[in-house]
């Protein structure tokens, strides 16, 4: 039995309300601390949950009240809608949920706050000191809080991940700049259990119709400065409209729903990210969960997905591996292979669509073929989409392999 009892959990997005509750369900008593003074309620763009992170939710009890709407495939265009290949889900598996991040974090701290989880807001880490007996995490406010162990789910700039190890990767600009809105624009003959990625000749487009509500749609713009957030905000909306307008000009249905859209309703994202791999997930008895270990660009469609596999993940070994720095390392082992393949994938992605006009004439010529040969869904998403963690299984400090005994696909 392991002798972790509290823990305290820096980071109260997605990652760190369900590490806290996946920690409470293995017995082990956790406080979230959140940098920000208020929740995170409207903030964000739109994200896909798949089967294997649905699965994983509900380990935690986070499986009712979630706002998606199911997408049972996905297919892919060029920039005169002409259809190039087309995904279908895996049997056996629930579709995934598309929906925006905004809902997704809501249900995650409504049912922390259900079960009794504490979330303490304006408590931004500085420090953390480390004894014999437990660690003490230290804000800026003065404030100090003694735990067992601290986990750090404080995302992609992560104050932990520098505390374990100063020297460890920032996260690296993708050369995409992301963008989203809803319009009032209706694709003809888009279905409603489709999400459609349309790949033009100067950037890409992806959009899923909203039943009875026009189409909500996303776009990744190539872009050589990399922009943070705030810096991207600083250009007017209208300002970035002209841009989106003038670069999907030529392209179907990209032309439609940005004349669809009203400029006010831009949401700005700013540069996609993606963190290169960590060297060190673990020091003494500080971890890291979420985007603060593996942050996969957007274009996985994996992020949320993988940092609540982690999360559960965690939370097992700490339950059964008797100390700390032995549950990290099993944990590590645990996840590290998977979370970078699948970031190796999205990495494939992201220079798919930033690749230009004449690769993506090339692309359109070759699609076709290889979705009716060799690019197969149970192939593609299979070793992710059917990923299982199963929480009653006693974790060992040597797991078999990071799909194998503790969490596998099947």
């Amino acid at each position: 039995m392991s002798a972790i009892r509290t823990a305290a959990v820096v980071g109260g997005g997605i990652a760190g309300p369900v590490t806290a509750l996946a920690l409470r369900r293995a017995g082990i008593e956790a406080t979230v601390y959140e940098a920000y003074e208020n929740t995170a309620d409207g903030l964000g763009g739109a994200l896909m949950v798949a089967p294997n992170g649905l699965s994983a939710l509900e380990v935690v009890g986070v499986q009712q009240g979630l706002a998606g709407q199911p997408i049972h495939r996905m297919v892919m265009t060029d920039g005169h809608g002409r259809r190039m290949g087309e995904f279908g889900g895996l049997t056996g598996l629930p579709p995934s949920q598309v929906m925006w991040r905004a809902d997704l974090y809501r249900a995650v701290r409504e049912r922390a706050a259900a079960v009794g989880v504490p979330t303490v807001y304006g408590k931004r880490l500085t420090g953390a000191v480390e004894t014999p007996a437990g660690i003490t995490a230290e804000f800026a406010d003065g404030t100090r809080v003694t735990a067992d162990v601290l986990v750090g789910a404080d995302g992609i700039r992560s104050t932990v991940r520098r505390l374990i190890d100063p020297a460890a990767p920032g996260p690296r600009y993708t050369g995409l700049l992301g963008f989203g809105a809803h319009s009032k624009t209706e694709v003809p003959r888009a279905r409603p259990d489709a999400m459609y990625f349309a790949f033009g000749e100067r950037a890409f487009l992806g959009y899923w119709p909203v039943p009875g509500a026009g189409t909500a749609w996303f776009a990744n713009l190539p872009y050589d400065e990399p922009l943070g957030a705030e810096q991207a905000r600083a250009t007017p909306s209208a300002a970035w409209m002209r841009i989106l307008r003038e670069k999907f000009a030529e392209d179907v249905p990209g032309r439609d729903l940005l004349r669809g859209t009203g400029d006010d309703e831009l949401l700005t994202f700013g540069g996609l990210e993606i963190l290169p791999s960590v060297p060190k997930w673990y020091r003494g008895r500080m971890v890291l969960v979420g985007d603060a270990a593996h942050a996969p660009s957007s274009s996985s469609g994996q992020g949320a997905s993988l940092a609540v596999e982690s999360a559960v993940q965690l939370a097992r070994c700490l339950r059964d591996v008797p100390d700390a720095g032995a549950a990290f390392a099993t944990y590590e082992q645990l996840r590290r292979g998977r979370v970078e393949k699948v970031a190796a994938q999205a990495a494939k992605t992201n220079s798919q669509k930033a690749m230009g006009p004449a690769a993506t004439k090339i692309m359109a010529l070759l699609m076709p073929l290889a979705t009716r040969t060799f690019m197969k869904p149970e192939k593609m998403f299979g070793w992710t989409h059917r990923y299982r963690i199963d929480w009653d299984a006693p974790v060992t400090n040597r797991p078999r392999s990071a799909a194998g005994g503790t969490g596998s696909s099947r």
